[in-house]
């Protein structure tokens, strides 16, 4: 088992056992939804308000020691935590609040990694969202990886309402562009 998988496995069950829903997002959803690629990291989103960012990261760092040097005000700065799992893999946890980030987790689906071992790992079409959201240059590779494994089980309602709302919300009118490039090339 790979060093991502073991500890997306560590916060499965750390976050289960404390009943907080999460969804795993970036490079490990991307191995399953497009095109397999080098990543480094574990990127998980949890639903988290403002006032419970303080409990959550003394609750983590319990288990988990923290990347920097002042986690909680990194983490209401930024609404990232970032720690490092038991055998040494960097996680980084984004503090979703309710909105999007509700849906994400509701979306969310169980992903067997091992024998009788499973993962929460976004759907195909949130992982498509954070990327277009997100715009870097592996960003536009992985979404178009993503419409071309996925193809036509997509719901593009879905992606477009939603990169229609973060387009104007962000003012960033490009943002629903990113998707529908991958999508003209695939169809």
């Amino acid at each position: 088992m790979n060093r991502l998988i073991e500890a997306a496995l560590e916060l499965h069950d750390f976050l289960t056992r404390h009943a907080i829903p999460y969804a795993v997002i970036g490079g490990v959803a991307v191995q399953v939804w497009g095109q397999p690629r080098l990543t480094l990291d574990l990127d998980l989103t949890v639903l988290m308000p403002p006032e419970g960012i303080a409990g959550f990261v003394h609750l983590l760092l319990q288990h988990f020691p923290s990347r920097v040097p002042d986690p909680v005000a990194f983490a209401r700065r930024t609404r990232v935590l970032l720690i490092r799992a038991s055998n040494g893999c960097n996680v980084d946890i984004s503090l979703g609040v309710p909105g999007y980030e509700e849906e994400v987790i509701q979306r969310a689906v169980d992903y067997e990694v091992a024998p009788g071992r499973t993962i929460r790992l976004c759907s195909p079409e949130d992982l498509i969202i954070h990327k277009a959201v997100a715009g870097r240059p592996q960003d536009l590779i992985d979404i178009a990886g993503v419409v071309e494994r996925q193809g036509r089980q997509l719901n593009g309602e879905y992606i477009r309402r939603w990169l229609g709302e973060f387009a104007a919300v962000l003012e960033m009118p490009e943002i629903p562009e990113r998707f529908e490039r991958a999508w003209r090339e695939f169809d």
